[in-house]
């Protein structure tokens, strides 16, 4: 009688892992390329936070990527060493452009073609293609993103929406999923990149696991948007006398009542040539541009002051405090005292201040 050997019970199916390949640019700064690459690197490989055992299932392989083999300087001094360049690798499963930092028409043509024609060809093969910060105007340089939505980091929306036309921008979103079959994601400003990390983890793993990186790197998704954190962008750049003065005149006298008037009359153009010229000079019609400047002037005020509320909105020209409130949330996204409390300098941090004197005054004499 033949003996039956025991079945073994079958293995889970282990998928292969995610290529990533993270683009370095010159324009690159290395907070951002590490921080993703650790981040995707420790997602479903390491311990997990409750017992000691580990993680089976290695979800992506990230490697840094860039032009040319050898040691490469970034725009902040710092030179790395990328693991391949785009010689070496015909297809990937995802590419991220993790920031660029550039100010200027000039500056974004001077871009590595190199490897804006190969993240093209990588999107054109297949592969999701990501950007964060200023690493979506890449992509819009290499002409992914025409017809198209996306965001960036709101300090680039002025050089972005006039190189850019054609795609349509949603700065105060953190994560844009657009292109052909969604295979496009741009994430906001700075430290967005942890949103879109976290975004990759739940898409390949689930939520569970990007919850898990979450709480293991202190990772907070920015559910309230860019709105908080922008500044308004001034733009004075822009070569047109006649509206700098105006702009000189406004950020000294936003206060007044009358300032728009007093704006149109210095211009010496009729209204709506004024508007339209001022529009196209700014990026906002002369309404907008005093309104921010009012609202940057308080948030201000909200964060280094004790002021109530209410007297702060006087001072800098609202007597309708519920008219205010609307045009702040508007273009903040919070209520005064929901920004107030996020952007004030914490208590402990204020008494942890207190203790000792600046950095300077910590050194030992004679050194």
């Amino acid at each position: 009688m033949a003996v039956m050997k025991p079945i073994e019970p079958s293995k889970p199916e282990t998928r292969r892992s995610s290529s990533v390949s993270i683009v370095a640019f010159r324009e690159c700064d290395p907070s951002i390329i590490y921080g993703i690459y650790d981040t995707l690197w420790t997602a479903g490989s390491h311990w997990k936070s409750n017992s000691n055992e580990p993680v089976s299932e290695v979800l992506f392989t990230p490697r840094v990527v860039s032009a040319g083999p050898g040691p490469l300087s970034l725009i902040t001094g710092v030179s790395i060493v990328p693991q391949f360049t785009v010689d070496e690798i015909d297809e990937t499963d995802i590419v991220i452009v993790p920031n660029i930092v550039v100010d200027s028409p000039k500056m974004l043509r001077g871009l590595d073609r190199k490897l804006l024609d190969w993240i093209r060809r990588m999107h054109e093969g297949g592969a999701l293609v990501c950007a964060t910060c200023g690493g979506s105007l890449a992509l819009a340089e290499a002409g992914l993103l025409d017809g198209y939505a996306s965001t960036t980091h709101w300090l680039f929306v002025p050089l972005f929406r006039t190189e850019f036309p054609k795609v349509t921008l949603h700065e105060e979103r953190i994560l844009v999923q657009s292109g052909p079959r969604h295979s496009i994601v741009c994430a906001g400003g700075a430290s967005s990149w942890q949103d879109l990390t976290l975004f990759l983890i739940a898409k390949r793993a689930g939520t569970a696991e990007a919850i898990r990186i979450s709480k293991l790197f202190l990772y907070q998704w920015h559910r309230d948007g860019q709105l908080p954190y922008a500044s308004m962008a001034a733009n004075v750049g822009h070569g047109d006398a006649v509206v700098e003065r105006c702009q000189e005149l406004a950020a000294l006298n936003y206060r007044s009542s009358e300032i728009l008037g007093r704006m149109l009359k210095l211009s010496g153009l009729p209204k709506r040539s004024f508007d339209r010229r001022f529009r196209k000079a700014t990026g906002y019609a002369p309404l907008e541009y005093v309104q921010w400047l009012r609202v940057e002037e308080y948030k201000q005020m909200l964060e280094s002051d004790a002021q109530p509320i209410e007297e702060i909105a006087e001072e800098v020209g609202y007597s309708d405090l519920a008219s205010f409130r609307r045009l702040f949330r508007r273009l903040s996204g919070l209520t005064p005292g929901e920004y107030r409390r996020r952007f004030r300098l914490p208590e402990n941090i204020e008494q942890e201040l207190k203790l000792g004197g600046d950095i300077r005054s910590a050194r030992s004499p004679g050194r």
